[in-house]
């Protein structure tokens, strides 16, 4: 899975040649069914695989670099061997990567050749000039923050990364403790890969760590600044659906793409008129879409047959997509049902388990879950239910709770995180659902991690709503424009 990373380009061989060494960068661990945990890391997006092994013997070791070195190969992966240069040599591996006491990076060249990688470990400005001095192509440096996989020695944190930056004209690998939710900050600090081990092979879901990580690099591409995919009815009105979607993703700064699944005769007072599109033309969109364009966050909302729910699981599965956030629109703001029972039941079993965020309001939660939900205790009890469908994480909207503040919840599996905001009073909320949801699909996009994101499009989303003036004779829309206008809910 190709990533906006892409984007950036250094010399890394001295001859021109594109970087080899950028976004998620993963080294090997010594567990159990590693080639199967390595081919699923790949499908997430990795950039550079660099074998380590303190294990094996030689011939296990060779054995099982051959066997990676294919799986990369077959990928557009890099290959990197730690240490040993003759077995990168053996190998035909694409470079090698050598501690400070583990080899002079000269011979290393002199042996592989002019166009192989030769990195080198360090920890301090005075190490990393003399590895660039002595030919390396990129250096490692660290640790950015403690880590459970060794003792630190050397922890270098992210201030001393940005204050080495300038001084060094090859890649930076930030090594040590880096996740998904600090490694924003080490990518800001100027690192152009972010090397990962347990953060990635220690994990259920391999290819979703990878995925959520190399999102992180988006914040450093030029605007528009990702790419969204809206999957969604047209509301005539304006107001919601595909209309507010759009409106969200490139007001955010983002690149807006749209599969309609189906058109409504709607305005502020309500539907009038469903005609869904056949399910076979929604899977058509799709392709178009997911064969061409390089979509990094999907976000769906109204799907409302079994047919384009299975048609759109279908699509996402055979085109790999990670990180996908579904808002299971199921009733408008008017009241009509805008799903049947069947599509319910299909969306819990083949969509549900796709899912990276589900963003559910009150009465959605109830529907997919059986529970009357009267407060926070309930929000709580229905995103584990839910949760338990196989959804990642489940954010319980609770504006249509009575308090006089609307709090909303996410539960990532292991814990919550309240997103309080006061309780504005007004009619206007026509595609606060919507707008909701496709605003932190975008700023998950631009490479914000998933609590932040959150975070941004709750503050975006309770703008648009503060801002919204009246138009038509019913429930009005949100103010997308002003929101974004005076930039709520934008990091820069």
């Amino acid at each position: 899975m190709k990533r906006n990373q892409d984007f950036l380009k250094l010399v890394v061989d001295r001859e021109a040649t594109e970087n080899r060494v950028t976004g998620v960068y993963l080294v090997t661990d010594h567990g159990n069914r590693l080639t199967e945990r390595v081919r699923e890391a790949v499908a997430g997006g990795i950039s550079v695989l660099q074998y380590r092994d303190k294990e094996r013997d030689a011939a296990a070791k060779a054995a099982m670099g051959r066997e990676l070195r294919d799986i990369c190969k077959s990928a557009g992966v890099t290959f990197i061997i730690n240490d040993d240069v003759q077995l990168a040599k053996e190998l035909d591996a694409d470079g090698v990567h050598l501690g400070q006491e583990d080899g002079d990076p000269a011979e290393a060249r002199r042996i592989l050749g002019p166009k192989k990688l030769i990195g080198v470990s360090t920890h301090n400005l005075e190490e990393a000039q003399r590895a660039e001095a002595t030919g390396a192509d990129y250096i490692g440096f660290g640790a950015m923050y403690p880590t459970g996989s060794k003792d630190i020695e050397h922890l270098a944190g992210p201030e001393t990364l940005a204050a080495i930056r300038p001084h060094i004209g090859i890649p930076i690998v930030a090594i040590g403790g880096i996740n998904r939710d600090n490694g924003c900050r080490v990518i800001d600090s100027g690192a152009d890969a972010v090397a990962v081990i347990s953060g990635v092979l220690g994990q259920k879901e391999p290819a979703l760590a990878v995925a959520e990580l190399a999102l992180l690099f988006n914040r450093k591409s030029p605007m528009p600044r990702g790419s969204v995919l809206t999957i969604a009815g047209s509301d005539s009105g304006g107001g919601a659906g595909i209309q507010a979607d759009l409106k969200t993703i490139t007001l955010l700064g983002s690149y807006g793409a749209s599969v309609i699944t189906a058109l409504t005769a709607q305005n502020t007072r309500g539907v009038s008129g469903i005609h869904g599109i056949p399910a076979e033309f929604v899977g058509k969109q799709l392709t178009a879409v997911l064969s061409d364009i390089p979509v990094d966050v999907v976000k769906t909302g109204m799907l409302s047959s079994a047919e384009i729910v299975e048609e759109v699981a279908d699509r996402l599965q055979e085109f790999g997509r990670l990180i996908v956030v579904i808002d299971p629109v199921m009733i408008a703001k008017g009241g009509a049902s805008l799903i049947d029972a069947t599509a319910v039941t299909t969306l819990k079993t083949q969509l549900l388990p796709l899912t990276y965020l589900l963003t559910p309001n009150v009465p959605e939660a109830e529907k997919l879950t059986g529970l009357s939900i009267m407060d926070e205790a309930g929000m709580e009890e229905a995103a584990r239910r839910i949760h338990q469908l196989g959804v990642r994480n489940v954010l319980v909207k609770g504006g249509h709770l009575p308090d006089g503040t609307a709090v909303d919840i996410l539960f990532d599996g292991s814990g919550f995180t309240r997103y309080p905001t006061p309780r504005i009073l007004t009619k206007n909320t026509h595609g606060t659902g919507c707008t909701f949801a496709s605003a932190i699909a975008t700023f998950l996009a631009q490479g914000e991690p998933l609590p932040t994101a959150v975070a941004r499009a709750k503050e975006f989303i309770t703008a648009a709503i503060k801002l919204a003036q009246p138009l038509g004779k019913g429930h009005g829309p949100v103010n997308h424009f002003l929101a974004a206008q005076q930039g709520l809910g934008t990091r820069d």
